[in-house]
Formats: structure tokens, sequence, C-alpha cells
């Protein structure tokens, strides 16, 4: 899926940002380039001076416990220490991790997975059937993890023998096993003595933990008792860049190997420089700002929808993308599966200013906008502030640290003061399920999930509701069709746009997989 940035004529003025969840992968292909004089030039040029792999992001890990992880890059190192019992491969089709065989029994709620024998975990504890439970019992008992809100859905894990489970669900859920890939195992010693997963390991991935320093970075080394293929480089950092010139800078000097994003601004003229390969891949990141429905001013769909026509989304994707971007006719990208195009939201100042004088507000009102302090997020947001104006809504763009903004997104309803939130989103899932649920079904309004727009639609939670008990794939197109249009219709969002994943490396990096949520398999990186 990978390709090479083509030889265009680049004119826009900003860069890429990192995707909100991310996903396993089994994949053990490595990024594909074409070749090109620049890219055989850097690969004649440029050696790795050590065989340290450093990773530099342009935000902080917010969580280092697999359980409560819920952004990309915390899901991406997490993913170096621990493992699920399945995962996708490169296709996004669903394999057998830590489970050697995994099958669906006939009542469709029951799903059985037979271990692999002989992995322990770092701390050398079995990975067996009451190690599965251990984790399950954890994830039940503790309703602040991310996991919670999967596990509760769970009628039971049984133990059939000492290397088999059985997962028995309250309902039939056609998406439980997209959402099983997410579920990590931990020692359950580790678990029973209360180690902190923000200060060491105990999974049994290919890395095991060696540091944190928050704010800068996150270090882990090879796991010499990993199962499976051994890692190959001798540590593996992650640092946290949020500068685009100083992520660039890094690489040109070698303090960093891989960075993520590339400046799409920059991505030909570095292309080839230094040694250093630029790619871009699809992705199925969705970019969009959650307007809060409870608010006096945004609880009329006419101003939400007033708000969408007023922005004018080619003009996001080339100011804010470099025209690496395509506009979203959905709630999701297209790459998801049963995506339903709409009828898109044209750029009409004359219609918004119709549907704001309709509702009562013909000369606007003002709001406050929540992002991420990274230089792409700052520029989207002031874009959308400057759109915004042309129908009198004054925006107030704050800007703060991922880790603070986290804190203040999930604060419960009646303390959460989120009027819009420029965000983006992919499901590490890749599923319709999966880009919806969490972000806007009404039971996953803060603090339980990031449904900020607290989106309360009976008839949109029905829908989805129904699809998951159903494998039928006609019935599943039409249900998740009427879900989309009703969002659609509804607005609980600004419908932005969905980018390409653009990252840079130099040429003596190699076995890096970028899956299209924008996390990274480093299974089989390699320093040459």
């Amino acid at each position: 899926m990978n390709k090479r940035i083509p030889a265009l004529v680049l004119a826009a003025v900003m860069a890429m940002s990192a995707a909100g969840c991310g996903s396993k992968s089994a994949a053990d292909t490595t990024t594909n380039t074409d070749a090109t004089a620049n890219t055989d030039a850097a690969q004649n040029t440029a050696t790795a001076a050590d065989n340290d792999l450093v990773i530099a992001f342009n935000t902080d890990v917010q969580s280092l416990d697999p359980h409560n992880t819920t952004d990309t890059l915390s899901i991406s190192i997490s993913n170096t220490m621990y493992e699920s019992l399945i995962t996708f491969d490169e296709n996004q089709n669903i394999v057998p991790l830590l489970a050697e065989s995994f099958k669906a029994e006939d009542d469709n709620l029951t799903y059985t997975f037979t271990l692999r024998k002989g992995i322990k975990f770092s701390d050398g504890t079995d990975l067996n059937a009451d190690a599965v439970i251990a984790n399950y019992e954890r994830c039940l008992a503790d309703t602040t993890l991310r996991q919670n809100s999967n596990v509760k859905k769970w009628e039971s894990v049984t133990k059939v023998d000492d290397y088999t489970v059985a997962i028995k669900l309250l309902t039939p859920d056609s998406s439980f096993l997209n959402r099983f890939t997410q579920f990590d195992m931990i020692s359950p010693t580790a678990l029973a003595n209360g180690v902190d997963l923000n200060k060491e390991s105990a999974g049994t991935g290919q890395y095991v933990f060696k540091e944190h320093v928050e704010g800068d970075h996150v270090t882990v080394v090879p796991n010499t008792e990993y199962w499976g293929t051994k890692a190959t480089v001798d540590s593996l950092t992650f640092r946290a860049v949020p500068e685009d010139g100083s992520r660039i800078a890094m690489l040109q000097t070698g303090e960093a190997d891989f960075i993520h994003p590339m400046p799409v601004i920059q991505a030909q003229e570095m292309d080839g420089q230094d040694g250093i390969v630029v790619e871009r891949t699809p992705s199925n990141i969705m970019r969009y700002v959650t307007l809060n429905t409870t608010v006096p001013e945004l609880s009329d769909k006419r101003v939400r929808q007033a708000m969408n026509y007023a922005i004018d989304k080619q003009a996001y994707a080339q100011v804010v993308f470099n025209g690496y971007c395509e506009e979203v006719l959905s709630c999701f990208p297209s790459t998801v599966s049963y995506y339903a195009e709409q009828t898109p939201y044209t750029y009409d100042l004359e219609k918004a200013k119709e549907l704001m004088t309709e509702a009562g507000y013909p000369d606007g009102f003002s709001l406050t906008l929540w992002g991420d302090n990274m230089t792409i997020e700052q520029t989207g947001m002031q874009f959308i502030a400057q759109q915004l104006g042309q129908i009198g809504i004054q925006v107030e763009v704050v800007p703060m640290e991922p880790t603070t903004l986290s804190e203040m997104i999930y604060m419960p309803e009646e303390e959460n003061d989120v009027q819009m939130w420029y965000v983006n989103w992919s499901a590490g899932s890749f599923d319709a399920d999966g880009s919806m649920r969490s972000i806007l079904h009404s039971d996953n309004v803060p603090p339980t999930s990031a449904n900020t727009a607290f989106f309360r639609n009976e008839e949109f939670d029905t829908l989805i509701d129904n699809a998951k008990l159903t494998t039928d794939t006609q019935e599943l197109t039409d249900l998740y069709a009427q879900a989309q249009a009703i969002v659609w219709d509804e607005c609980p969002w600004l419908f932005l746009g969905n980018d390409d994943l653009v990252f840079a490396h130099q040429s003596y990096v190699n076995g890096i997989v970028m899956a299209p949520d924008g996390s990274l398999d480093v299974t089989n990186a390699t320093l040459s």
C-alpha cells in the first residue's frame, strides 16, 4: 500500500499528524518504494551509525498500560511489549498470534481459542488459560480501563483445559473478533503483584521495557526469551518531538532514523537528500471537529449544518495537508468497510448564513476550540476558526499538551467544558462499528469514551446495536448505511477529511510497516 511521494509541485503550508487509535499487525512485509535515482543514491550513501533504532513521533506517549491505550503512539509502543491472541495481517485479515487457532461456535455467542504452548511472559510466567482469565477479570473489575467497555459485554471466560479458553458473549457481536485483536495479555503474576506498567513491562512481546522519560522518550530492548522472531536491533526508542522542523533536523543528522509524520510541505524536497526516503500510504484516519450538542448554540442541527457548509474542504486539504487529503462523505473514510457515501456539504456561505438566521443566530456567537498543541493541529484549528468567522462564529483556539487535553476531554459530562474538539480517529479494529461506536453512541459520552459531541440519538444507537447482532452482509450494509445517514444529517461534527500517512526514514531502515491507522509494526525492523 505504500508509495513513494510523486514528483509534484508542493504548494501548501503545513504537515501531517499522527492518528488517534491503532492496531496490531502480524505483517512480515516491508514498506514498498519505487526505485528512483534519488533513492538509489540515498541507499548508496546512508549507513547506520549504530544498531539503536530511534523513531520520532509528533506527540508523547499517554499510557504504557496495554489495557488503557487509545492513541496511536501508545499503541505502537505497547505492541512491542504485549501481544493478543489474534491479530491482523498486512491486509487486515484476522489471523492467530498467541493462539494457534480459534473458531466461532454455532450459537454465535461463544468463541474458542487454542493457545500456543511454551510461551512465557517476560517475568517467566506461563501463558495459559488462567492467564487469559486473569486479564479478563482485571479489565472487568477496573472501570477506568479502556478495555472495560469491551469485556463487560462478555458473559464469561471459561477454562476448557490448560491451553484452551472459551469466551461467551452476552449477545451476538459481529465486531467481536476485530475488537479482540486489541486485547493484550499481561502476566497474571505482575497483575497480582500490582506492577506499575508505566515503569516496567510484563508481556510476551518481542521487546521489554527499559526506561520512560516523561515528555521525551520511551526505550525498549529485545526480549531475549521471545518465543517468535527475535529483534535484530539493540534498542528501540520512541522520541516525542512535537515541532516539525526538529523532527526533520533529527532525521538529517541521524539523531532519529524514522520520523512520523513527515511534514508534507517538505516531502519532495527532502526525498533523496542525506539518505532520506519519504513514503506515503492511504489511511483510515477521519479528521473532524466534535460539536458539543449540549451547548445551547450547538443544540440546533441547523447551526451544525451551517458550520459544515462554511468549511471549504478542498482548501482545508490543501492548506493543512498540502493536498494529501480527500474529502469524506460520511462519518468515516471510504477505506473502512460498509462506507456509504452521503450528499456533500458543499462550500456555500450563503446557505450557511441562511441556516444560521433560521436557527436564530444571524450575528453568530462565540465558541472555544480545543486541540493538541502540535504544529499541524494548530494550523488546522486556525483554519477552522477563520472559516467559521465568515458566518459570525468567533472561535477561540485553545491548544493543549496531549496529556492535559486527554484529561479534560474525559471529564464527566457535568464537569466537562469542551465545546469543540479538533481531533482525528482511526479504528484499530478496521470496521464500521469501531469507526462509530466509541465516538458517537450515547453509551460512550465521557468519561466512558470519546463521544464529546454528547450525541444521543436513539435510532442511531439501535441501528449499530442491531448491526452487531447479525453476520448477514446485506443487512449489515443496510443498517450501517442508515446509521451513517443519521449522523450526516444531524452533524454532531464538522466533517473535514481523510489524509494520507506521510513518513520518512533513512535508507538503511528496513522492515517497519505503517498500518492504515498510523500505528507501526516494528517486528521486522532492521538497520543496515
